[in-house]
């Protein structure tokens, strides 16, 4: 782990146990490395955006640091989300971006199936109406397109991201037992 490593964790895992003096530290000394990084990723996005891109990802951090497990390496999570942000932002601009996947490597080397992972999808597919357990499956699973599932579907990409989108929030009230 690199000093900087080190030192931001660390004022993560206060954060994170309520110390709101180590949380501004820790979004203090984050601020200045995602500037550049969005700067540096996103040369083909006008000055503003990056901003714009920085001010999200800081969001996303704020939002989701309770995800962020203290046992793990804490600069591929930010930069994750900071990549994130930014396929996003060139999402919004209709402009395609390649983004490296390196600090990936261990993930995608992983097995992509196992038993348990596919039961537990069946059963909460299972839970699911028909159409959309097919979307979910389509989409999620089998990687398929919205444009792909809305035509299979006589649906618009719009409709099948809305209905993708409810069945994931349902799947998530089945798992943490809220069956309304």
């Amino acid at each position: 782990m690199t000093d900087r490593e080190t030192e931001w964790a660390a004022l993560l895992r206060a954060a994170n146990a309520g110390d709101g003096q180590a949380y501004a530290l820790f979004l203090h000394a984050i601020t200045p490395v995602l500037r550049g990084l969005v700067r540096a990723r996103g040369r083909a996005l006008d000055a503003a955006s990056h901003e714009d891109v920085v001010q999200e990802v800081l969001l996303a951090i704020h939002l989701k640091r309770q995800t962020w497990r203290a046992d793990a390496p804490l600069l591929p999570w930010l930069y994750a989300i900071a990549r994130y942000k930014l396929a996003d932002a060139f999402r919004r601009r209709g402009a395609a971006i390649h983004l490296p996947i390196e600090d990936l490597r261990a993930e995608l080397a992983a097995p992509m199936h196992d038993a348990s992972a596919a039961r537990d999808s069946a059963v909460l597919l299972g839970r699911l109406d028909a159409r959309s357990a097919a979307i979910v499956r389509a989409m999620n699973l089998e990687g398929e397109s919205a444009a792909e599932v809305g035509q299979r579907l006589e649906m618009s990409e719009g409709a099948v991201r809305v209905a993708l989108h409810r069945a994931m929030q349902r799947m998530m009230r089945i798992v943490k037992g809220d069956q309304g």
